[in-house]
C-alpha cells in the first residue's frame, strides 16, 4: 500500500502578494502574524510514529509536514501524490485545513482513503465526519494498532466497521456512520516501531498520558486516564538513533508529564551517564514530581531546562482548574531547580476559570516572587474534549457546531470573566507576550553550583559565559578549558566564546581561528552562525581599519537551530516524490524557524459576545 500522512496547513494560506482567497477559506478575520504560535509548524509526533509503524509492517510511506505551504504550492504537492491511504493530522489550528486538504485530495483521487485522527477529531469524530464529506474515516485517540487494521482492510477491499477506535461511513449514500467501539491503549509502549530509525528529529516521547485533569488540557481524550511508559533500555537506544540523526546534541522529551514516575527517571538519567550519551534535553513536567535528589541526577545527565505548568499565582484559581498544586510547591521546586542551574520557564495562563482582576494581580506578583528565568503566557483556548469545553457545553454558552460554523483559529477566550476584565488582561498580554526572560543568575550562584556539582561541564560552562560578560578572561578559560575535559557535547560553542574572548581582547587572528575551527567540528548552533555572520560581515566593511564596532554573543543556552528539513518542518520536498520504492533524502534548506524571541503565541482572548457561540 502506499500510505502518504500529512500535517495540514492551518487554511489555504496564500502566496506572497497574492489576495486572499475569494471563497473566505483564507486567514480568520482579525488574523495577525504570530497568532500562531511557532510550535505549531513542529511535525505532530504521532504522525511519525504512525508511519514508522506502516513501514515496519511493509507499506511505502511519505510523512510530508505542508502546515507552512501555500494553497498553491499544496495543490502542486498532491498533483503529484499518488497515494493509496491518505492520513491527515487535525488539530484546532488546522481544522480548517483539514477539510480543504481531503476535499482536495478526493477531487484528484475519488478512491483515495482519507482518514483523519488527531486530538481535535477524537472528541469530534462524528461531527468531523457529518461536516467533512470528503473524509472516510476518524481514528479516535491512540491510533496505532487502529491504523494499521485500517491499511490492511483497506488493502483487502475489505468493510471497516470492525475496526475498534475507529468512525467510519458505510451504505451507498455514505452517509450512515458506525463506530467499531472502544480500542484498548498500547499496554506495552516498547512493541511500537522505533520513531528515531525512521525519522530524524528533535522531539522525543518516551511515555503517554497524564495521571491529572487539569480542566484546559486533552490529553485524556488522546491517551485516556493513567500513565504509560516505554522501558529504560527502549529510551537509551531511542536517544542513540535519535542523537545519531541531529546536527547538535540536543533533544526536547516533549511527555505530558516527564517526571511522573520520579524513580523511572532517576534510573534512566544514572543509565544515560553510564553509557555516555552525553547531551543536552529538555522537559516538561509538573512542580510536585520533583526533588533534591532527582534534579541533581537530572543536571548532570544534561538537563538544561524544565518546563512547568504553573498557570497562575493565585491559588484559588489553580483550585478552581484542578490543578492540584500549591502556590509554596511551585516557590518551593523552582528554589530547588535553581540549586542545580536548571533553566525553570514556567507556562501561564490568561482567562481561566474563576479568573478576577483580584487573581490577576496575585499571579503578577507571584512571578516577581518566585523569579523563574523564563515565563510564557497563552490565553486560555478552548479545546474540545477538554474540561472546559464539557463544562462551557453544559452551561450553554458553547456548542461543538462551533468549531465547524465559525473560522477562528482557536476558540481563545474567558472561561466566566467579563469583557472588561479581558480587555485588561489582554492590555497587558500585548506587551507581555512571548518568551519573557526574568531571574538571571549573577557569577556568585553559578559558582555555588558549580560548588554543588564540580565534575559537570555544562556547569562550567555556565561559569565561563559569565566570567565573559565581566571581562574575567583568566576565569572564562579556565572554566572553557574543564568543560572540554569534561566532554562538554557541543565544542563548537566552547570555540565561540574561546573566539568571544579573543575578539574582546582585540586578537582577531585568533578569534577567527577559534571560529574556523568551530565550523569544521561543531556548526549547527545558532548563536555561532550568527557571530561568524558578524564577523564576516564586519571584515568586508574593513571594521578594524574604519574602528568600526564589533558585538557577539557568548551565550550557550539551550536552543536549537530548527531546520527547515521534512518531514520535522515544512521544508522542501524531494523531487522524486512520485516515487514510492524507497525513501529518499530530502531537499534541505537551513534557516532559524524558532529562536528564542518567536517563543509563545500571540493570540489574544476574544469576548465570546462577538461570535455565534450557541446552537
Amino acid at each position: 500500500m502506499k500510505v502518504a500522512l500529512l500535517y495540514p496547513p492551518p487554511w489555504k494560506i496564500p502566496e506572497e502578494n497574492e489576495p486572499e482567497d475569494a471563497n473566505g477559506d483564507g486567514p480568520p478575520p482579525g488574523y495577525r502574524a504570530g497568532d500562531l504560535d511557532a510550535d505549531f509548524y513542529q511535525i505532530p509526533y504521532g504522525l511519525l510514529q504512525l508511519g514508522a509503524e506502516a513501514q515496519r509492517a511493509g507499506h511505502a510511506v511519505k510523512v510530508l509536514n505542508l502546515s507552512s505551504y501555500s494553497w498553491k504550492k499544496l495543490e502542486s504537492v498532491l498533483d503529484r501524490l499518488d497515494a493509496d491511504v491518505v492520513g491527515l493530522s487535525c488539530w484546532t489550528a488546522n481544522r480548517r485545513g483539514v477539510e480543504l486538504v481531503s476535499r482536495a485530495i478526493k477531487l484528484r483521487r475519488p478512491d483515495c482513503h482519507v482518514v483523519v485522527g488527531g486530538p481535535h477529531a477524537s472528541p469530534l469524530a462524528k461531527e468531523l465526519l457529518t461536516h467533512y464529506r470528503a473524509v472516510d474515516s476518524v481514528a479516535v485517540g491512540e491510533a496505532d494498532h487502529t491504523f494499521l487494521e485500517l491499511l490492511q482492510k483497506v488493502e483487502r477491499k475489505e468493510p471497516l466497521a470492525t475496526i475498534r477506535g475507529l468512525w467510519s461511513r458505510r451504505g451507498e449514500a455514505r452517509d450512515e456512520l458506525v463506530y467499531g467501539g472502544k480500542r484498548e491503549a498500547v499496554a506495552d509502549l516498547d512493541t511500537l516501531a522505533m520513531v528515531h530509525r525512521s525519522f530524524a528529529t528533535h522531539i522525543l516521547m518516551t511515555s503517554r498520558g497524564c495521571p491529572w485533569a487539569c480542566t484546559f488540557c486533552g490529553a485524556e481524550t488522546t491517551w485516556g486516564r493513567g500513565f504509560r511508559s516505554q522501558s529504560i533500555e527502549y529510551v537509551l537506544d531511542t536517544i542513540e538513533q535519535a542523537l545519531a540523526k541531529l546536527p547538535v546534541r540536543m533533544i526536547q522529551i516533549k511527555d505530558d508529564t516527564f517526571t511522573t514516575n520520579k524513580k523511572r527517571v532517576l534510573k534512566l538519567c544514572r543509565r544515560i551517564r553510564e553509557r555516555k550519551l552525553n547531551f543536552f534535553w529538555s522537559c516538561d513536567t509538573r512542580v510536585d514530581l520533583l526533588t533534591d535528589e532527582l534534579l541533581r541526577e537530572m543536571r548532570l545527565a544534561g538537563c538544561q531546562r524544565l518546563s512547568l505548568g504553573v498557570e497562575s499565582g493565585s491559588q484559588r484559581i489553580l483550585d478552581a482548574i484542578d490543578k492540584k498544586i500549591t502556590v509554596a510547591e511551585i516557590l518551593r521546586t523552582t528554589e530547588l531547580c535553581k540549586r542545580y542551574g536548571i533553566k525553570v520557564r514556567y507556562f501561564m495562563m490568561l482567562g481561566n476559570r474563576g479568573e478576577t482582576e483580584e487573581s490577576f494581580e496575585q499571579t503578577l506578583e507571584f512571578l516577581e516572587r518566585a523569579k523563574p528565568h523564563e515565563y510564557i503566557f497563552s490565553c486560555l483556548s478552548v479545546y474540545p474534549g477538554t474540561g472546559d469545553f464539557h463544562e462551557a457545553e453544559r452551561r450553554g454558552w458553547l456548542s461543538r457546531e462551533l468549531y465547524f460554523r465559525e473560522k477562528f483559529q482557536e476558540f481563545k477566550t474567558t472561561f466566566d470573566a467579563d469583557e472588561t476584565l479581558a480587555e485588561q488582561m489582554n492590555r497587558w498580554f500585548r506587551t507581555h507576550s512571548g518568551l519573557q526572560t526574568m531571574h538571571q543568575p549573577d557569577i556568585a550562584e553559578l559558582r555555588e553550583v558549580l560548588a554543588r556539582i564540580p565534575d559537570c561541564h555544562s556547569a562550567h560552562m555556565d561559569v565561563a559565559g559569565a566570567a565573559i560578560e565581566l571581562g574575567l578572561w583568566d576565569e572564562a578559560i579556565e572554566h572553557l578549558d574543564r568543560a572540554g575535559e569534561l566532554g562538554y557535547p557541543c565544542p563548537g560553542l566552547i570555540l565561540n566564546h574561546r573566539a568571544v574572548i579573543a575578539a574582546r581582547r582585540g586578537d582577531y587572528e585568533t578569534m577567527m581561528n577559534a571560529f574556523s575551527e568551530a565550523a569544521k567540528v561543531d556548526p549547527q548552533h545558532f548563536v555561532l552562525i550568527r557571530n561568524i555572520n558578524r564577523a564576516r560581515a564586519w571584515f568586508k566593511a574593513e571594521g578594524l581599519k574604519k574602528g568600526l564596532p564589533l558585538e557577539f554573543e557568548a551565550r550557550h543556552d539551550f536552543q536549537l537551530l530548527e531546520r527547515t528539513l521534512q518531514p520535522t518542518l515544512p521544508g522542501p520536498l524531494p523531487q522524486d516524490l512520485e516515487e514510492w520504492a524507497a525513501p529518499s533524502a530530502p531537499s534541505e534548506a537551513l534557516t532559524f524557524i524558532k529562536t528564542p524571541e518567536l517563543e509563545g503565541s500571540k493570540h489574544e482572548l476574544r469576548p465570546k459576545g462577538k461570535l455565534n457561540v450557541l446552537s
